[in-house]
């Protein structure tokens, strides 16, 4: 089989992770409960010109992008793979709006163009020339889970060798406002807004774009192997850790080879149970982390979750920001990731160091 090698990253986010080597600048905002992202200098990257027409979603996209195939030494890849939620709600709200405005006349059709799911993998196509396999995936959770997989796919098949995948979700203030409705979002009665431990409903709600080059041979700037990941729909409680024991088997490991498990716990009170049936049993004994009080939750926020664990194996160091207990290990060499949002969507991902399977 194949192997899948992490040798590029880049990440904009609610934290300033873009020029910064691992999390040293970052705080925790305990008092809004929807995060937006850290803007880093578009110009760097975007002739002016177009970033006037561009959404934040397209220009965190493609300035992510960019610094993954920056590290990672390439100036094409073979293969583009995206995975967002919402898609560029930004510029889906300026054309709705513009239908209501204009009475359903005279509409321009830039706002529409922009606002499709798949904007962002194409504009990257555009600008770098990739005139490869190109994809886009909308499958709410795990919409950059599969991303990922897709990539091992086409990897393991022989389809491409370098490939540009990522994750991207914006937020937008009308649909911010209708998910407070919903109950999505924490109520502001609820400040000081925590994730650990949870004591309301509803999450802190953010957006970022994390890119990375996966490739089929490691390199210089390799950060760690992906060895698995499986995608189930609907989980209960008590089935997870039945699960994730047989995730492990399947691929030759147990709960003792892990060395660390980054976890999504989202602050929502219904749902972080998922994370804390397993946190006090299994992976009692486990070094365990979390990432969505620095991100916030939306339905990419995984992505941000791989990096912080690709992190982890390049430093072989856990800050104490998004550290969860207090086990800590000489080494970290394999590292599970676990995620779900709504008690849906549940994703289990493996990584290691690159030596470990050489």
């Amino acid at each position: 089989m194949r192997k899948c090698y992490i040798n590029g990253v880049g990440c904009i986010s609610a934290q300033g992770t873009f020029d910064t080597v691992f999390l040293e600048d970052s705080i925790v905002n305990d008092q809004d409960n929807v995060l937006t992202i850290q803007d880093p200098v578009y110009k760097n990257y975007i002739a002016p010109a177009a970033i006037r027409r561009m959404g934040k979603g397209v220009k965190a996209g493609i300035v992510a992008s960019a610094l993954a195939m920056q590290e990672a030494g390439v100036e094409n890849v073979d293969a583009i793979i995206t995975g967002t939620g919402m898609g560029c709600m930004e510029d889906s709200e300026k054309f709705l709006k513009a239908i209501i405005d204009n009475n359903e006349s005279f509409l321009t059709p830039t706002s529409f163009i922009q606002s499709t799911h798949n904007t962002v993998a194409a504009q990257i196509a555009l600008g770098i020339k990739c005139n490869g396999y190109n994809f886009t995936y909308v499958h709410s959770a795990v919409s950059f889970e599969s991303s990922l997989l897709d990539a091992m796919m086409q990897i393991e098949s022989g389809d491409a060798a370098t490939i540009l995948i990522g994750g991207i979700d914006e937020t937008v203030e009308y649909t911010m406002s209708l998910f407070k409705l919903a109950g999505y979002i924490k109520n502001e009665s609820d400040k000081p807004f925590k994730v650990l431990p949870a004591t309301s409903k509803g999450v802190v709600y953010g957006e970022g774009a994390t890119f990375f080059i996966v490739a089929d041979r490691p390199q210089s700037s390799s950060y760690a192997q992906v060895l698995a990941i499986e995608l189930l729909n609907s989980l209960e409680v008590h089935e997870v850790e039945i699960k994730l024991n047989h995730f492990l088997a399947a691929n030759g490991f147990q709960i003792s080879d892990i060395d660390a498990v980054v976890l999504g716990y989202n602050g929502d009170i219904e749902y972080d149970v998922y994370y804390q049936n397993i946190a006090e049993n299994c992976l009692a004994n486990t070094t365990q982390v979390y990432y969505k009080h620095l991100s916030g939750e939306y339905n990419t926020a995984s992505a941000f979750g791989l990096w912080v664990a690709a992190k982890i194996i390049r430093t072989q160091e856990i800050p104490a920001i998004i550290k969860v207990n207090r086990v800590e290990k000489e080494s970290y060499k394999t590292i599970l990731l676990y995620n779900q949002y709504k008690g849906k969507d549940h994703s289990f991902t493996l990584i290691s160091t690159c030596q470990n399977t050489e």
